[in-house]
């Protein structure tokens, strides 16, 4: 059984940062790419950040400059470190994998940019 968790959610003041963490379990993650995704009240779920099995990244032009995406395959984790934070980056932040024949998501972690 296949399952990811996102941590590292929280309250966090405009200009402050929160590290993300996406531990996945069930399947070996180092062949796939991974990504993070956020959805806003309201809005649609959006890609934020994606990190190629190789490790090379790519960025929503929203968080660019911002937030950097890495992954440490011997922990089967993918991180989203969050920098210089606004209020429009609130929302539920998922990870997600897709191999083959699959997609798996987390259940999200909140994040909250308010003063």
């Amino acid at each position: 059984q296949v399952q990811l968790v996102e941590s590292g959610g929280g309250l966090v003041q405009p200009g402050g940062s929160l590290r993300l963490s996406c531990e996945v379990s069930g399947m070996i993650i180092s062949s796939y790419a991974m990504y993070w995704y956020r959805q806003a009240p309201g809005k649609l779920r959006v890609l934020v950040a994606g990190i190629s099995s190789s490790g090379k990244p790519i960025y929503a032009d929203s968080v660019k400059g911002r937030f950097t995406i890495s992954r440490d395959n011997a922990k089967n984790t993918v991180y989203l470190q969050m920098n210089s934070l606004k209020p429009e980056d609130t929302a539920v932040y998922y990870c997600r994998c897709i191999p083959p024949e699959y997609d798996y998501w987390g259940q999200g972690t909140q994040v909250t940019v308010s003063s």
